[in-house]
């Protein structure tokens, strides 16, 4: 009989291939290699703490005899523990049938994967999504990039795929356990690579994304799906607090259960739900600048003399300072990537970073942000919003009102002065604009930026703001609203049937956390409800 028991911190060098891993797993065990029957890579981390001793942590599930994997756990130490992986929970179909299918508004992350999962149950769910398929999609961006105005339905941000599809493609997330693990399973299953499943800092590239996005729209339509594209969410029907259908832009679509899975950047759709009276509160979010250096400074700081070694490819980091009154840090971090303009509606800009799966780009940046609190300053619910909307119109404004980015030297922005002649950057829409991005930014970011960034460099031995940029405002870096829900229904307490979700809601952060709220929330519907007759 076999037993499997868990192995943390196996050291392989940067010259060593992972074919290698079941031979050096045995031999730390003091086993020999027909021992290890089966070896699954469970996590895989780049150990940077030093530059002169770059190499790879593996922790990894091992098959063994029971009597070796008795001997391993008894003299293996702290890195070596039984292990059986906690298992994914679905419920059983709630006893309450539905009259209709449910619906599920917006086909990002979080959309997508509530929708598959209802669909792999039986439910038949219609998802609506306003913007467009995401092949058409990257036609309209493309023709944005190359100067054309903004395509209010099909954009950055809105359109098959969400946000996520044009920001970067990070799989990561704070979180862990088998909801994660089910939903990175599920992309894998679409086309993404399959050491999704155990990267520490797993990434698609907006290159390889559309076709993931794709691919799981088809899996969830080959299972009784379906979606509507330029289908726009315009009202809600409630009767005595209850949901009862939708008004779209292409007509009334009867439900009982919806899931508002629509993004950070829809609206429209937070003005229509205080129309409705479904409760709204303004929340801290994320707002700053996008910090942008030459790649190949960020590799020699963080890769030293082991810089452009294939296994190691482009560099990245993560800083936070204590800058006054508030934390500076840096977010989205886009190795070997590009700056782009994060726009879904004219009149507005803002920046956002994205990089494709080679990160080949000679740039690196990140978003570069403080938190802010709107509630500080006004009691409105979308008070957050307006935040986002006035900075961002001044910054469209100051961009000659054709969306060129707002751009300034770090070593100008330090010394109070606007920046002039050629600016180097890597933004996708190519025009930008050398200022004084001070007038354009808040009092508060401005004070985080003028102490922070001098501590930045220090951490990264002077090369930081060498040569660096900074493009803003970065505003939609996640959502200034929470729409409250019930913690056990997850329905909201004011439109029953009505189940607010993703980030949009004010519950997820990222496409991973984003998809794993959708994933849970259709696991509520699940529960309470049973598939329509």
């Amino acid at each position: 009989m076999n037993t499997t028991v868990k192995l943390n911190n196996l050291r392989l060098e940067l010259d060593d291939a992972e074919a290698a891993l079941s031979e050096l797993a045995a031999a730390r065990l003091g086993l020999g290699a027909e021992a290890v029957s089966r070896v699954r890579i469970l996590r895989k981390s780049l150990d940077a703490r030093r530059a002169d001793d770059l190499h790879f942590n593996y922790a990894l599930e091992l098959e063994l005899p029971a009597e070796d994997a008795a001997r391993a756990l008894a003299a293996g130490g702290p890195d070596v523990r039984p292990f059986r992986e906690q298992g994914f929970l679905w419920p059983e179909p709630g006893a309450n049938r539905l009259e209709h299918r449910p619906v599920v508004i917006g086909a990002g992350p979080a959309g997508l994967i509530a929708g598959y999962m209802l669909a792999l149950h039986g439910y038949r769910p219609l998802v609506l999504e306003r913007g467009r398929r995401v092949k058409e999609r990257v036609a309209d961006v493309r023709k944005f990039n190359a100067g054309g105005p903004v395509d209010a339905e099909s954009n950055y941000l809105f359109g098959e795929g969400g946000a996520g599809t044009f920001s970067d493609g990070k799989l990561t997330s704070r979180g862990g356990g088998p909801d994660v693990r089910k939903v990175l399973e599920i992309l894998s299953t679409c086309k993404a690579k399959p050491s999704i499943l155990y990267e520490h800092r797993p990434h698609l590239g907006s290159n390889r994304l559309p076709l993931v996005v794709k691919n799981l729209r088809e899996k969830l339509e080959a299972m009784g799906g379906e979606v509507r594209f330029s289908c726009r969410v315009e009202d809600l029907d409630l009767v005595d607090g209850r949901l009862r259908g939708l008004g779209t832009s292409s007509g009334y679509v009867p439900a009982d259960v919806a899931i508002l899975a629509m993004g950070h950047s829809a609206r429209d759709v937070y003005h229509m739900l205080l129309r409705r009276r479904v409760p709204i509160v303004a929340k801290p979010f994320q707002f700053g600048v996008r910090v942008e250096q030459p790649q190949e400074q960020i590799d020699q700081v963080r890769h030293g003399a082991s810089k452009g070694h294939p296994a190691l490819g482009a560099a990245d980091y993560a800083l936070n300072v204590r800058a006054g009154d508030c934390d500076l840090f840096t977010f989205c971090m886009c190795s070997g990537g590009y700056v782009m303009p994060s726009v879904s509606e004219p009149g507005y800009w803002c920046s956002n970073g994205m990089s494709e799966s080679r990160h080949d780009s000679p740039f690196a940046n990140s978003g570069l942000v403080v938190t802010v609190d709107p509630t500080e300053t006004s009691s409105h619910p979308l008070a957050g919003v307006h935040f986002q909307q006035r900075h961002e119109r001044a910054a469209y404004i100051a961009g000659g009102r054709s969306h060129a980015a707002p751009i300034q030297w770090a070593r100008d922005f330090l010394a109070g002065r606007a920046s002039r002649g050629t600016v180097a950057s890597s933004y996708m829409r190519g025009e930008v604009r050398p200022m004084d991005l001070g007038p354009l930014l808040p009092e508060r970011v401005v004070r985080a930026l003028v102490k922070g960034l001098p501590m930045m460099d220090r951490r990264m031995d002077r090369r930081f703001l060498r040569d660096a940029t900074l493009t803003g405002p970065e505003s939609r870096g996640s959502s200034p609203v929470r729409i409250p829900r019930d913690p056990a229904t997850l329905q909201s307490p004011a439109a029953v049937g009505l189940y607010p979700c993703g980030e949009g809601a004010g519950y997820a952060g990222g496409i991973v956390s984003a998809a794993v709220d959708g994933l849970r929330v259709a696991r509520a519907l699940v529960a309470a409800f049973a598939p329509p007759g």
